[in-house]
This record gives C-alpha cells, sequence and structure tokens, in this order.
C-alpha cells in the first residue's frame, strides 16, 4: 500500500514538473513571440522607409528624363522652324524672280508683235516689188514665169546631177575614211594576232604499206580479215591496183582515224586475224575517245576557258576530227575564239566570254545525236542544255542569221567566223563551182550597158570592170560601180568581200612621119 502512495506520489511530482516546465515555456515562447513580431515592426519600418527612398530617386530620374527629352523636342522645334522660315524666305524669292522674269517676257512678247507688224509690212511692200519685177521680166524676155522657169530647170539639171552625185561621193569617202577607220584597224589587228595553221580533211584516208605482200595479209583467207575490219571499225577499206597504199573511206573521221590506227598497229605487230583484230580496233576506240577528251581539255586551257561541261569538253575534242569545206574544225574554232576576244577587248566588252562563244559557236556540227537542225540552232540547244549563260547560247544559235541577236557577242562571232572561214587558203571549194561563181560575176557586170570587158581576179575577190569612154562619163561610172556591188551583195553568195573596179580611159594615137 505504502508502495502505491509512493508511485501515486512520484506520478504527482512528475506531473507537476510537467506542469510547472510547460508553464514555463509558454511563457518564454510568448516572450519570444513579442520579442520576434517588434523586431518584425522595426524591420518593416526600415524596408518601408528604403522603399520611400528608392521611389522618390525614381521620380526624380524620371523628371529630369522627361525634362531632358522636352528640351530636345523644343531644340528640334525650333530647328524646324527655322528651317520652315528660310524656306519661306527662299520661297518668296523664287516668286520676285519669277514675276520679274514674267514682266520682262511681257515685254519681249509686246517687242515681237511689234516687230512682226513691221515685218509684215515689209512683206506686204516686198510682194509688191517682187510682182512688178516679175512682170517687167515677161514683158522685156517675151516669156512667162513658168516658160522661164523649165528653161532653168533644163539647164541647170546636168549640173545639179553632177554636182550632187560629187556631193554623194565626197559623202562616202569621208563616210568610210572616218566610220570604218576604227573597224579596220581592229579586224586587221585580230587577223595578224592570230596564228594559221591549216589542217585538209575530206572523205578518204590513204594508208601507206611497204609492199604488196601485205595487202594479202590484210584480206586474209577469202577476205575473213577485212571484212573483220570492216565490221569492227564502220569503214569501207578499199584494196585495188594503187601500188603501197589503201584507201579508208567513210564520211565519219573518227572512225577513219580508228581504222588507221588500228592497220598501223596490226601491221607492226604482224599478227592479223579476225579475233585480234577486233581486239586491237577496240583498244585504238578506247585510246581515241581519251585522246578527244583530252584534246578538249588542253584546247580548254590553252584558251583560258574554266567550268566547261564535260560534254562539251568532249564535243571540243571531237572537233579535231571534223572539217568544214575542208577547214580543221577545231583550228577554225580557236581561230575564231582568239578573233572574238580580241575584238571584245578592244570594244570594251568581256573577252573570255566573247572566246568561250567563238569556241563553242560550232559544237552543233559534232553531235552524236544528228537531229534535223541547222548546226546553229542545234549547238544553242546544246549549250543551254549544259548551262550556258544565255547571251553565249544566243550567240551561237545567231551566227548565221537563223534567230534574232539579242546580244553585243553574237554580231562579234558572226563576223569572226566569217574572217576566220574566208582567209585564203582557209576552206576548198570544188573548181566547177569556183568557176561558175567567177563566171556569174563577170556576166552580171556585162549587163549592164556601156561594158566592153570584165575581169574576175583574186580568187573572185576583185572584178574590174571595162567601160567605153565614148558611153559612159566619169561620174556614171561612180554610181555603175555602186549598183554592180548591190547587185552582187543581194544575189550572189560569196565568202569575204568583192572589190568592184570600174575603169574609163580615153587613148588618143598619133604618129610622127
Amino acid at each position: 500500500m505504502e508502495g502505491l502512495i509512493l508511485v501515486c506520489a512520484v506520478i504527482v511530482a512528475a506531473a507537476a514538473g510537467v506542469a510547472v516546465t510547460l508553464f514555463i515555456q509558454k511563457k518564454l515562447a510568448r516572450s519570444r513571440a513579442k520579442t520576434i513580431i517588434e523586431q518584425a515592426e522595426r524591420d518593416g519600418d526600415v524596408l518601408r522607409e528604403k522603399k520611400l527612398l528608392e521611389a522618390r530617386e525614381e521620380e526624380l530620374r524620371i523628371k529630369a528624363e522627361a525634362d531632358k527629352q522636352a528640351q530636345q523636342r523644343m531644340q528640334r522645334v525650333q530647328t524646324e522652324e527655322g528651317r520652315i522660315k528660310q524656306r519661306q524666305n527662299q520661297l518668296n524669292q523664287q516668286q520676285s524672280e519669277n514675276q520679274k522674269a514674267r514682266n520682262e517676257n511681257e515685254q519681249t512678247r509686246q517687242q515681237l508683235d511689234a516687230l512682226r507688224q513691221q515685218l509684215d509690212v515689209r512683206h506686204a511692200e516686198l510682194e509688191k516689188l517682187h510682182h512688178a519685177a516679175q512682170e517687167s521680166l515677161e514683158h522685156i524676155s517675151g516669156l512667162t514665169a513658168d516658160e522661164a522657169r523649165e528653161r532653168l530647170i533644163e539647164s541647170l539639171k546636168d549640173e545639179a546631177k553632177t554636182a550632187a552625185q560629187s556631193y554623194i561621193n565626197d559623202i562616202m569617202d569621208d563616210a568610210k575614211m572616218t566610220a570604218n577607220k576604227e573597224a579596220k584597224r581592229i579586224v586587221v589587228q585580230s587577223i595578224q594576232r592570230v596564228a594559221t595553221e591549216t589542217a585538209i580533211e575530206n572523205s578518204v584516208t590513204v594508208f601507206h604499206i611497204d609492199s604488196d605482200e601485205i595487202k594479202g595479209r590484210i584480206i586474209g583467207r577469202e577476205g575473213r580479215n577485212i571484212r573483220a575490219l570492216e565490221a569492227a571499225t564502220g569503214i569501207e577499206i578499199i584494196v585495188d591496183d594503187t601500188p603501197e597504199a589503201i584507201v579508208l573511206s567513210g564520211f565519219d573521221p573518227v572512225r577513219r582515224e580508228i581504222a588507221r590506227l588500228a592497220l598501223h598497229q596490226l601491221v607492226a605487230d604482224g599478227r592479223i586475224h579476225p579475233a585480234r583484230i577486233e581486239e586491237v580496233v577496240n583498244k585504238v576506240r578506247r585510246q581515241i575517245e581519251e585522246e578527244i577528251v583530252e584534246t578538249g581539255k588542253r584546247t580548254a586551257i590553252d584558251l583560258g576557258i574554266h567550268g566547261l561541261h564535260p560534254d562539251l569538253i568532249r564535243l571540243v575534242g571531237k572537233m579535231k576530227y571534223r572539217s568544214s569545206y575542208g577547214q580543221n574544225l577545231l583550228q577554225h574554232s580557236r581561230e575564231t575564239a582568239n578573233l572574238c576576244a580580241i575584238m571584245a577587248s578592244e570594244l570594251g566588252l568581256n573577252p573570255k566570254k566573247a572566246r568561250r562563244a567563238g569556241l563553242l559557236h560550232d559544237i552543233g556540227k559534232v553531235p552524236d545525236e544528228e537531229p534535223e537542225l541547222p548546226h546553229a540552232l542545234l549547238g544553242m540547244k546544246l549549250a543551254e542544255k549544259y548551262k550556258e549563260k544565255p547571251e553565249i547560247c544566243n550567240a551561237i544559235g545567231a551566227h548565221h542569221d537563223e534567230m534574232e541577236q539579242t546580244s553585243l557577242l553574237a554580231p562579234i562571232v558572226q563576223v569572226c567566223d566569217a574572217i576566220s572561214g574566208a582567209r585564203p587558203g582557209a576552206r576548198r571549194e570544188i573548181v566547177e563551182a569556183y568557176i561558175k561563181r567567177l563566171n556569174d560575176l563577170e556576166q552580171l557586170a556585162l549587163s549592164y550597158p556601156g561594158v566592153l570587158k570584165t575581169y574576175a581576179i583574186q580568187a573572185g575577190r576583185e572584178l574590174r570592170v571595162i567601160v567605153g569612154a565614148d558611153k559612159i562619163d566619169d561620174v556614171e561610172t561612180e554610181k555603175l560601180s555602186a549598183e554592180i556591188a548591190k547587185r552582187i551583195q543581194d544575189e550572189m553568195t560569196y565568202p569575204g568581200q568583192v572589190k568592184i573596179t570600174v575603169i574609163r580611159e580615153t587613148r588618143s594615137v598619133s604618129f610622127a612621119k
């Protein structure tokens, strides 16, 4: 029982201690909370004062900025007012000057009206005097004014015609000397600066051999070798009685070159049979194709042309094996390119574009596929296909007047193409056509009255016309020369230009005995 009381006393004491402890902690908490609240109130006052100060400073800054902007606006307004006043003064001054000018114009107009009235009076007086003088002359001469006028016209008609023709000749000579001087200089300089090489190509290639024994080996047993060679190359091989020669016939110069090189290798090797022929022909064909590409690249590098499409480079290389009127196409294109570059430089144009257009102007003659188009238009389509510039494409397509020329490069390419082709010795023509052209020239000049003899000289580039001295005078010779030149230009086709010289002379022969 005592133990239970003791336990209860301990519990009560503990509870009392806990209660006292809780009371003390509660008092301390209230004191701490009060302290915290007082500290927070003090901090709040300080922060509020700080914010107020910042707000006042911001207000002052904004006010200062606003004053500054207002001052700047005021300055701008004052500046604009000054400009407006200055402009107004200028306008007032201009109005004064305009008013002064109007006054002066009015005075001038009045003076002109007065002069016009005086002139009208003078004109009326002159009309009277003119009529009086005319009546007096008609009375003295016994002719009316119309009759006298007709007689005067008839008497002066020949003199006026001669004077007019002489005047026209002087004008033409002066125009030729002044207008063509620079053009002639450029053309001559361009021609002189281009190296000329002539390469003659035709439809046959002659393959020389050492002896007729090799002919039999090339033909083979029952003609097997020659048939295999023709089938592999596509070239007709003519073996006839011509000593130490075999003729390779075909229109494709590349195939003829392949056949020639293949024959050369077969003859040098000595092994000639169908299998060997096919092997050698394929090898030579690959070599020729590589040589074509290399020739195109080397040509482009020599001319300083960059960025050509590989297919265009190949077509340029193929030009080496093509000819036009006996003139090697690659050499012709190189000449044209150099001439174009020189002329473009002299005229202030881009020489690189001109050289590029000159090189590619005949590219339509060597495509692998040949559609039914003129070579100029086909070349233009190829250039467009391979992304060449529009002015270059136009120069290619228009160099034979088959389309409108839209760039300055087109007439340059056209002229340079004609210069390269018209060079004596550059091209060959059939003898019959050559003789016919000369006869046509002479007969054309003989068709004019007063012409006695005609001579076509300088390979048809000059025509000399001899006229009768009693039938045509010196003035009419000039007219005859111009008429013949115009008719030749309109009716005939010829390379370069034709010079017409009309000769009239009078010979007096006497004998002393």
